[in-house]
C-alpha cells in the first residue's frame, strides 16, 4: 500500500511539473499583446510583444540555439516599417517587421559588438 501511495504521489508530482512548465511561457506573457511574429529561415521563430501597463518592448525566441528572451527594447520607424532593437550584453538584435520588397516578409540580424554574425530571411505569421 505504501509503495502505490508513493509511485501516485510521485506520478501527480511529475505531472504537475510538466503541465506547469508547458503553461509558463503563455503565463509570462499574459500582460502583454503579440505585436509581431516571425518564422525565419533555419528555425528560428521570433516573437515581438509589448506590455500593456508600461509599453516595454519583450523579445522571445526559440531556435536550434535555444530559447532567448529580453526586455527593454526599442522601436525605430524605417522606410520600409519599423525596427526593434533588442540588447544582451555584447549582443544586439534586430527584427525588421517589413522589407522594401514586401509587408509580410521580415529579417532578423544578430550581431556581437557591432559584427553581424547572423541574418535570417522571415515571414509573417
Amino acid at each position: 500500500m505504501k509503495t502505490l501511495l508513493n509511485r501516485s504521489t510521485f506520478l501527480l508530482a511529475l505531472a504537475t511539473c510538466i503541465a506547469t512548465n508547458f503553461s509558463l511561457p503563455a503565463a509570462a506573457d499574459s500582460t502583454a499583446s503579440l505585436i509581431l511574429s516571425l518564422k525565419c529561415r533555419g528555425g528560428y521563430n521570433v516573437n515581438i510583444w509589448k506590455k500593456n501597463a508600461s509599453g516595454e518592448l519583450l523579445y522571445r525566441s526559440t531556435s536550434p540555439n535555444g530559447n532567448l528572451s529580453l526586455g527593454r527594447g526599442t522601436r525605430q520607424a524605417t522606410e520600409g516599417g519599423h525596427v526593434y532593437r533588442f540588447q544582451n550584453g555584447n549582443y544586439q538584435y534586430s527584427v525588421w517587421d517589413s522589407t522594401l520588397d514586401s509587408n509580410e516578409s521580415g529579417t532578423l540580424q544578430v550581431y556581437k559588438n557591432n559584427y553581424i554574425l547572423r541574418q535570417r530571411a522571415c515571414n509573417k505569421n
